[in-house]
Parts: C-alpha cells; structure tokens; sequence
C-alpha cells in the first residue's frame, strides 16, 4: 500500500492575542488530494490557522513545513488586489507559473527574431519554454480565466474591481484561485456570497477538477458533507481530527462526548467512595491507605472535560391575524429589467418560507418591497392588520461600529426585557456567547459571525409576529446555525428568509420560493431537498416533451450516401493529404535550421505564418476525408 505523501505539515502552532489562546499546540498535516473540513464556533481561531497555514500570518510558535516547490493558494474573508485590475486581470494573476513561461517564451522569441545571442543555445530554451506552456494548460489561459468568472456569476469581465461590492470581488478572486490550481487551496468561507446554483457548481468543480489538498474553513455543512473526506474540529485552543464529512463528524463527536461524559461519571463515582473512606478513617496511614489517598488527590486534581456552552436564541411573538402578508399579481422591476411578474402569495400565520435564486435575481428586492422601501411596478404588498416586523439584513444593519456590544444591545440599560421577563443585560448577552470581557469591546473588533450574533441580540428584544432575515447564515458557526434553526421551528409566527444554506432551508422551510428567471417565482411546498426534487421532475417532463415534439416535426431523414464526384474525390484524397503532410513537414525543418536566423528573423516569421496555414489546410483535409468515410457508409 502506498503511503501518502505530505504537502504541508504543521506541527504545535501556537497563537495567543493578549490573554486568549487560540491556538495550543496544533498539529495538521495535509497529504496530496486531501479534502479537509475546518470547523469551530465564531472566535476558536479557524481564520487564524488558515492564515498560518498560509504563510500570511506567523505562529507565536511551531512551525509550517511545505513539500519543495509546493504551492499554497488562499482565498480569504476579505480580498486583497494589487492595483486596480479588472476582473479577467485579477483572475490571470493566478498563474503565476504560467505567465512566467509565456514571458520567457515571449523573449526568447524576441531575441531569436532580432538576431541576437546563441542561437542554438536560443531554440533550445524556447522549445523548453513552449514544453511547460503546453504543461500548465496550453498557449491561451484567458479563455480559461474567462470561463471561472462566468461560473462564478461574473460576468463584466472588464469592470475594475475597485467598482465591484464586496461580494463580488470575493468571487473574482475564489475564480483567481480555482484558475491557478495550487497544490494546497486554503478556503475561508468559500460559499458566502453565492447563489445554491453556484454552490453546487463549485461542489463538483473542488471534488472533480480541482487538483491538490483542500482546507475548506466552512459553516455550509451541505458543503462539507458533499466534498471533504476529514472534519477537524477547533476548539478551546485544541484540534481533533475525524473522518468523513459534516454527518460523521457530528456521530463521532456525539459518541466522543457519551464517553467522556461516562469516564467523568465514574471518576465523580470514585471521587465520592473516596472522600467518604477518607473522612471515616483514623488519622494514623498505613502504607496502603497513604496510597489510596494519593489516588483520590489525583482524581481530584484531574481537570473533567470541558462543558459546552450553547447559543440561546429567543423571540417574544405578538398574536397576528389569520393573514401575515398578502401578495397580489406582484411586479417589481429595477431600471431595464423586470425582477418579479405577476407573483401572487398568501403567508399564513406559522408559515416558514425560504427564498432561493440566482444573485442579482430580486431576491432582497422583494423584501424591500414587503417593508415598504421598494415601490412596486404593479400589483399590491398587504400586509396583515397587527403585523409587526423584524428586519435582519445582509449587512448588518443596525449596528453601531465604535460603540460597545453591551451598549449596541442594551443601549445603557442595566436590565433588559424578553418576552415577559426582565433580566440583567450581561446575562442576556451570556445566551449568546458574549463573556464579560467582549461585552466591553467595541463592536468593529468583533469577526462578521460575532457581530450576527450581537445585532441578534438586539434584534431579538423587540417583539414580533414576521421575521424577514436576509441571509442570516453567512459568517455564523454552526452552533449559532443550531440555535436559530431550533428557535425558527418552534417560532409562534411566521419567517420569510433569504439564504444559500441548503441545510438550514432542509430544516427550517415550510415552503420554498425560488426565482427561476424572467420575472418568475414559483412556490414549492417543503425545504431545498423536496424543492430540488420537484424542479428536476418538472425539467424532465419539460424535456420530454420537446423532445416528442420536434420528434413529431422532424421529417424523416432519408438515407444518402456518396455522389459520383465524391466517390472520385475520396479515391484521391489520401494523395492530397501526404502532400499536405509534407509540406508541413518542410517547414518545421526549414524552421528548426539554425542558418535560419543568421541573417535576421524576417524569413523566419514569415515561415512560421506558412507553417500555421499549413497546418489548417492538413486539418481540414483529414476533416473532408473523416466526413467523406462517415457518408460512405450510409451507402
């Protein structure tokens, strides 16, 4: 059995920022081909070790050891350019290897053209250049570069990306990374900012097509379920590996903490027999009762494991009628386009319906258009008689930057109030992670789940019966994920939520709604999986039937095999084709003669124009003879 061989190895990194330690001693190594899932609550430190990893940040110890002449891609949260390119710039500069070759080659080329230095020594070097050109993906990547924008929903390759929002720069540049296929690719939240249909694109790109290990640093458990091999897990400063994806992971760790939970059980067993024998015993020790009573201050200096803290999300609802929100023959249009047509939708109370489609697709405009801030082109926006709302948006309004969590929340109150209880404003934040210590901070400090977490926070005093979330799931670890999904399910109200998490639309959705093109919205019963289902059916019927159809229409094709003047023709054709061949032949050897370029480098370009053309005359010889063959055995 062949052993795997490492990549990038890191043994016993350690970081701390001030008095927090993130890292404790972490050990990872990744092989070729790995697929590894980095997971963690918001503030365990993924980021960081990615960052490590990378090479972009340094550890306070430990190090980072990479396979000679490997090479580390990174994608992260924020996107750094040189300059202002434009996309298909920013996405070329991904091959770096490449655009060396070609450069060299270029010059090469250049000097050879213009007479100038060893000749021989010249072709030599040009035909070794022209070999790693052809190695790292032939003589044309901008077709390439091109390509990735497009799949990745970018699709003004000439728009500078100093114009672009931040989602999209984030996406030219996870399309810099795909392009340059580096032997270990580090992904720091890959799938924010884009649509289902590009995430499952993505998907089969990292699990087919992209080369070299993977470290995927991901809420999206879809995600890692569909492409990682092995889960490791950060945590308290420490890093525990499991194999498989997101649902392995999730039974490892649950069998992990059972046994844990028993081994405290009997150690708290034997710390009582223990102490109870100690206590009832004379003050004079024997040998043997020195030793049982050194076993029992073991036990009691033994440190139990760690107990979890969990999110606690709550939201007091108000009583609404037997309607929420009334859509009647919707239309919302943006300058030039037409977003949504004639969408017509009842929500009753309870219902949970999540919104899915392409970006760009009107997904945030037709909340707008349920909170009033978007006028609609035609049709009516009813909302219910005692509707009150509660508005989470993409980004994180409501938010004061330079002001601290406990007062972002609070707003200087000493208690606050949920639902009918009134309780200390510090032990409301505790529900949602925040110590003492990041309650006094001021909010621009805190990573992006953070700061979901905080607004939350505030968000979720007030009050409500529809709850209108704008993809709450970006930047939020899985816990937090859990949490919200737990408290949306047992909500006595209704939600409207806009989001790419597939597992949280699984869970949470009663009914889906999806932007399929053109202005139209269609509402599925169920969450993505019934809605995914459902779509495939009905494209397959669609297919079917054109295929009947043009079935029906075509007229019947009549067999017709070579006419008189092509049988001719394919009696002569191998003659003209040997000819061709020949003169191609010619002139790649009049090319490769170094007496050539003595006299200067005008006969050789002007070879070289010949030689393409051919090329392209042999092409379409051997074509006409493949075509000829093909007819000739309708015959």
């Amino acid at each position: 059995m062949l052993r795997a061989v490492s990549v990038l190895d890191a043994q016993q990194l350690t970081r701390t920022y001030g008095v927090r330690t993130v890292l404790g001693g972490v050990s990872l190594t990744l092989t070729e081909a790995d697929r590894v899932g980095l997971v963690g609550a918001n503030g365990s430190g993924k980021s960081t070790l990615g960052r490590i990893l990378a090479g972009v940040e340094e550890p306070d110890s430990g190090q980072v050891v990479s396979r000679r002449d490997a090479r580390v891609g990174y994608l992260p949260q924020e996107p750094v350019f040189e300059g202002d390119p434009t996309a298909r710039e920013a996405a070329l500069s991904g091959l770096t290897r490449w655009m060396e070759a070609k450069e060299a080659h270029d010059a090469i080329s250049a000097k050879l053209a213009a007479g100038q230095g060893d000749t021989e020594a010249l072709l030599e070097q040009q035909a070794e250049a022209g070999a790693r050109i052809e190695q790292l993906g032939g003589w044309d990547r901008t077709h390439a570069a091109e390509a990735m924008l497009d799949k990745l929903g970018v699709r003004d390759h000439g728009q500078r990306v100093s114009s672009m929002s931040g989602g999209e720069r984030r996406r030219v540049d996870l399309a810099r990374l795909l392009v340059s296929r580096p032997d270990v690719a580090i992904l720091d939240e890959p799938t924010n900012h884009l649509d289902v249909d590009t995430i499952e694109w993505l998907e089969g790109h990292l699990q087919h097509e992209q080369p070299g290990a993977l470290l995927l640093i991901t809420h999206d458990r879809f995600f890692l379920d569909r492409v990682v091999k092995r889960t490791a897990e950060l945590s308290g400063g420490e890093l525990r590996i499991y194999e498989g994806g997101y649902e392995a992971y999730l039974e490892a760790k649950a069998e992990r903490e059972a046994f844990e939970q028993r081994v405290e059980k009997n150690r708290q067993n034997f710390l009582r027999r223990e102490l109870d024998w100690l206590r009832r015993q004379a003050p004079a020790r024997t040998s043997k009762q020195k030793a049982r009573t050194d076993r029992a201050n073991a036990a009691l200096a033994q440190d139990g494991p760690r107990s979890r803290k969990d999110v606690a999300l709550h939201v007091e609802t108000v009583r609404t009628g037997k309607t929420v929100l009334e859509l009647e023959e919707l239309r919302l249009e943006v300058p030039g386009r037409t977003l949504v047509e004639g969408l017509t939708l009842t929500l009753a109370p309870g219902e949970r319906v999540g919104i899915v489609g392409p970006n760009g697709s009107g997904k945030t405009t037709l909340l707008r258009a349920v909170l009033g801030e978007h006028e609609p082109a035609g049709g009516k926006v009813t909302l219910g008689q005692n509707a009150r709302i509660t508005y989470f948006g993409q980004a994180r309004e409501g938010l004061d930057e330079d002001a601290t969590v406990l007062e972002n929340v609070a707003g200087g109150r000493q208690r606050v109030t949920v639902g009918e209880r009134t309780m200390d404003a510090r032990g409301y934040l505790e529900r949602f992670l925040f110590d003492y210590e990041q309650q006094v901070q001021p909010v621009r400090v805190l990573s992006g789940g953070e700061k979901a977490r905080c607004l939350l926070a505030k968000l979720l005093l007030t009050p409500a019966n529809l709850l209108i979330l704008d993809e709450p799931t970006n930047d939020l670890d899985v816990p937090t994920l859990a949490a919200l999904e737990e408290m949306l399910v047992e909500l006595n109200g209704t939600a409207l939520v806009v989001t790419h998490d597939r597992w949280f639309l699984d869970r949470v959705a009663t009914a889906t709604l999806a932007f399929e093109g053109d202005g139209r919205v269609v509402r599925y019963p169920g969450g993505y999986t019934t809605y995914k289902a459902l779509r495939g059916e009905e494209a397959a019927q669609v297919e079917k039937a054109e295929k009947v159809e043009k079935k029906e229409r075509a007229p019947k094709p009549k067999k017709k095999g070579l006419t008189y003047g092509e049988r001719l023709e394919l009696e002569g054709i191998m003659d003209v084709i040997a000819a061709a061949e020949e003169k191609v032949g010619a002139l790649e050897t009049r090319l490769a003669d170094p007496a050539l370029y003595e006299g200067g480098g005008d006969e050789a370009a002007t070879l070289s124009r010949e030689l393409e053309a051919a090329k392209a005359e042999l092409d379409a010889k051997v074509a006409r003879w493949e075509a000829l063959e093909t007819k000739k055995a309708m015959d």
